[in-house]
């Protein structure tokens, strides 16, 4: 592993090659105490090393692409992700999973992706919002529209960590090591798929 220079630097060369698929950077628990010790934000030091966008504790991306988004030419697709490592010590894949849907309920995003809690999931959960577009009953004079569903996709994405170690010692169970796959469908109504 070597020290923390030597696992930043591996992590910049690495990575290096890849930056321009790098939407953005948050920190982690384990970048933090670093931090906390010694007041070096190493993640930010790799951030700007590789030219990405950070928040060392969330970051909300917009993301546009394509044309032809509601049936208009040169409009492109856009989705809206935020991301952010994940808190505390939960242990049960329901309370893990918790942790994602309450950030959700205060920062609108088609997607959220979540980390630290060594478990990969994905659950679809949809609101309802009101459409601006009304108008004004001749019977009752009320404003009247439509409501409109609107899918968020709540995502927990892997720690990567061999069962083993540290992550036997913090009694976490075995966890797959799998990476979810996002696809933004870029057609019809934008649409958020994740695949394990």
């Amino acid at each position: 592993m070597g020290t923390p220079q030597d696992q930043r630097d591996w992590i910049i060369s690495t990575l290096m090659p890849y930056r321009d698929k790098i939407l953005g950077m948050v920190t982690g628990n384990h970048e933090a105490r670093i931090y906390n010790d010694v007041g070096l934000d190493i993640s930010k030091d790799i951030a700007e090393a590789l030219k990405v966008p950070y928040r060392s504790e969330g970051i909300l991306l917009k993301i546009m692409f394509g044309d032809g988004n509601n049936h208009v030419k040169d409009k492109p697709y856009v989705y809206w992700c935020y991301m952010t490592h994940g808190y505390g010590g939960a242990r049960t894949s329901s309370a893990k999973a918790i942790k994602v849907e309450r950030t959700s309920s205060w920062i609108h995003a088609d997607f959220y992706i979540m980390s630290h809690d060594h478990v990969v999931n994905a659950a679809p959960v949809v609101y309802l919002y009101p459409d601006k577009r009304a108008h004004i009953d001749p019977d009752t004079g009320f404003m009247t529209g439509k409501i409109v569903a609107q899918r968020k996709m709540l995502i927990k994405s892997n720690s990567y960590v061999k069962w083993g170690g540290y992550a036997e010692r913090g009694g976490f169970s075995p966890n797959d090591l799998e990476c979810p796959i996002i696809h933004l469908a870029g057609e019809g109504r934008p649409r958020v798929r994740v695949e394990i």
